[in-house]
């Protein structure tokens, strides 16, 4: 690649875009909670939601320096993560606590490039993050899923037009911060009826002896003020 080529591909990456209209920010807002509300809906688009809650597992997992085996990615919208290493300790806390809070952290960081108009920065960052869990993934379903979303990663960012790249990325944002919330609630409900037993908060609780819902609040906390902080900065509020 030329010294041209590069440059321009730096410029473009650590560029500045124009947000959309605040009619458009608000539209994308309410395409997401459509896509994160109605069950026959929810149980499509949760997919996404598993994979960032997957790769929060394995990025931390490695992070840590646990011996990640890969991650598989299931129909019903289930995920499991398997790593190696010391069976306790704080890597271990981490790698478990990183599930539930991933989406919501992602969706917090989308926002804070969106509210310096770094869309561009965003949708590449994305698309590596993408990439990054395609390598880890270890079953069939698991690799269409990411291929699949990850193509449309890297469709919008380099096909198409700058109005439309800044929709989509508003959009995905929105989707990480409200679809961060739902898998918290829905997990309180499980076990409140005595399912998930070995739910990522009941992990936790065993490694560290504090209560699970402690965990399931710390989750509620962080999927709450995510929502709340990224989508002020969305709003320019």
């Amino acid at each position: 690649m030329n010294t041209s080529t590069t440059a321009g591909l730096w410029d473009r990456l650590t560029g500045i875009q124009a947000a959309p209209d605040q009619w458009l920010v608000i539209a994308t807002g309410l395409a997401a909670l459509v896509a994160v509300g109605p069950r026959p809906v929810w149980r499509l688009s949760r997919n996404a939601i598993t994979i960032a809650h997957e790769g929060g597992h394995g990025l931390l997992a490695l992070l840590t320096g646990r011996s990640l085996d890969g991650i598989r990615l299931h129909s019903d919208t289930s995920g499991v993560t398997v790593s190696r290493g010391k069976p306790t300790g704080l890597g271990m806390v981490l790698t478990a606590a990183a599930g539930y809070t991933a989406p919501s952290l992602l969706g917090l960081g989308g926002a804070a490039l969106l509210s310096a108009h770094r869309i561009t920065l965003l949708l590449w960052v994305a698309t590596a993050l993408l990439l990054a869990v395609l390598v880890m993934i270890r079953n069939a379903y698991g690799l269409l899923t990411v291929l699949v979303t990850g193509a449309t990663f890297v469709l919008v960012s380099w096909l198409a037009p700058a109005d439309v790249q800044a929709v989509f990325a508003y959009a995905v944002v929105w989707f990480l911060l409200l679809g961060g919330v739902r898998p918290v609630f829905e997990l309180g409900a499980k076990r409140r009826g005595g399912g998930a037993p070995d739910s990522d908060a009941d992990q936790l609780g065993r490694l560290t002896h504090v209560h699970p819902v402690v965990w399931l609040l710390l989750f509620h906390v962080v999927a709450l003020c995510s929502l709340i902080g990224g989508g002020r900065w969305l709003l320019v509020l």
